[in-house]
């Protein structure tokens, strides 16, 4: 049979041979037909009406923009919804994009309510996530494309993706697809095996996939353990980029496994030496060790002896005299030698001090000082209150004697004055019987 069959030419026009021939249908139906002319702004399709239907090329496909020749062919049979069947002008308008909608929610809906998956390429990157068609436009998020977060979305355009379908509005036409949910599945029976493998004190290779404040996961070829941030170094970090970086292949041990909550626990200091130990092993106490200035806090001075090791020079221990502040010693950066009066390698400290030892401060006080040897000579006077006071300056004669005859003390008063003037320098008693020899008068 042939279109003659059902039409004839009148006037130029081609009319019905009997109108019970023509198609039956009404809005919203959706019809099949044969494309028979396609251009650029639109596609003609014959299907059995006085007239044939019109797809707008935006109502060809969910892909925006996309050329109708590169959607369809002459002589395709193509599925269509009636949008209206005459127009101001009389013309049939169909929407090929939105009879594939019809068709596939319900598929889709079926595939939801009974937990399998769909299937679709990727058609366009969009802010948070990807466009995958799987006959209507479904939305798959960033952070469900893979079981990490993937950084480069436009690596995926054009791959064909399975996905599982998480949520379904069909008031607003939404649907929110997770491949990160198949990803996983297929590794669940990995994630068993390892995590039944595991054990405590394990040492294990594995690829950091991502970092975070507060520490870097590591996959374990099917499962991500987490290194916590303290758990990286022996010293401390404030980021772990400052250790690791994504992709980097490390050796980690094991600290934690728990199975129920499949969680694992994983340490990367515990793989290297800790430089503390060496020190440890390296020193005495009583010895001297050289190292820098890195911090100064009220109550000392914090000394790096080696690449993350650091002792503690108590405020107490910066001089033999009395210290207000640490910097009154001390500068940040400075290299100093320091001698070692403890180590606790149980609680990780190590204590430094620059004051001498003892025996070295005991013969510096027997070493004599000018006519008479004084405790405090090494560290000058001390006040009332106990604290040291510089030593005074010698007059040209030697000795500091004429300085104590005209000292007073911090009260205005002369201390001690007669047994001062008998034991130093100053007027003496028979200083005052050679007065007497002098004859005044003749100088008067």
């Amino acid at each position: 049979m042939t279109m003659r069959d059902f039409f004839k030419e009148e006037n130029g026009e081609m009319v019905p041979v009997d109108d019970s021939v023509l198609v039956d249908f009404k809005d919203g139906d959706i019809v099949e037909g044969e494309v028979v002319r396609i251009d650029k702004e639109e596609v003609l399709v014959d299907i059995g009406y006085k007239s044939e239907g019109l797809v707008p090329s935006n109502e060809l496909s969910i892909r925006k923009g996309a050329d109708p020749h590169e959607i369809v062919e002459l002589g395709q049979r193509l599925e269509a919804l009636v949008m209206q069947k005459e127009d101001a002008d009389g013309r049939l308008i169909l929407s090929a994009k939105r009879a594939a909608f019809e068709k596939a929610w319900n598929r889709i809906e079926e595939s939801h309510n009974e937990q399998k998956t769909v299937e679709g390429p990727v058609i366009e990157v969009v802010k948070g996530g990807l466009i995958i068609d799987i006959g209507l436009r479904g939305f798959l998020p960033a952070s469900l494309v893979d079981i990490r977060r993937v950084r480069n979305l436009e690596s995926f355009m054009g791959q064909r993706l399975e996905c599982k379908v998480i949520e379904l509005n069909r008031s607003r036409n939404n649907v929110v697809l997770s491949r990160r949910a198949v990803l996983e599945e297929e590794r669940k029976e990995e994630r068993e095996r390892i995590l039944t493998s595991l054990e405590e004190g394990n040492i294990v290779q594995g690829t950091v996939s991502n970092l975070v404040d507060f520490g870097a996961f590591v996959d374990l070829e099917g499962i991500d353990g987490l290194i916590h941030i303290s758990e990286l170094s022996w010293n401390h970090v404030d980021h772990p980029s400052e250790v690791v970086e994504v992709g980097e292949e490390v050796e980690v041990k094991v600290l934690e496994v728990d199975r129920s909550r499949e969680r694992i626990s994983l340490g990367l200091k515990q793989t290297r030496k800790d430089p503390w130990q060496e020190i440890v092993e390296q020193v005495e106490i009583g010895g001297n060790i050289k190292g820098r200035v890195t911090k100064l806090v009220s109550f000392g001075a914090f000394v790096e002896v080696a690449e993350g090791v650091e002792g503690l020079i108590h405020i107490s221990e910066l001089a033999d005299h009395h210290v207000e502040t640490p910097d009154e010693i001390v500068r940040s950066g400075d290299e100093i030698e320091a001698r070692i009066i403890d180590v606790d390698a149980k609680r990780r400290r190590l204590s430094l001090s620059l004051r001498p030892k003892k025996e070295d401060r005991e013969e510096r006080s027997e070493e004599p000082s000018g006519e008479q040897q004084r405790p405090e000579s090494s560290g000058g006077e001390r006040s009332e209150r106990g604290e040291r006071r510089p030593r005074r300056e010698r007059d040209d004669r030697g000795g500091d004697r004429g300085g104590r005859d005209r000292g007073r003390d911090d009260r205005g008063g002369d201390r001690d004055r007669g047994s001062r003037t008998s034991e130093s320098g100053g007027l003496r008693s028979g200083a005052f019987d050679k007065l007497s020899e002098l004859d005044l008068g003749e100088n008067s």
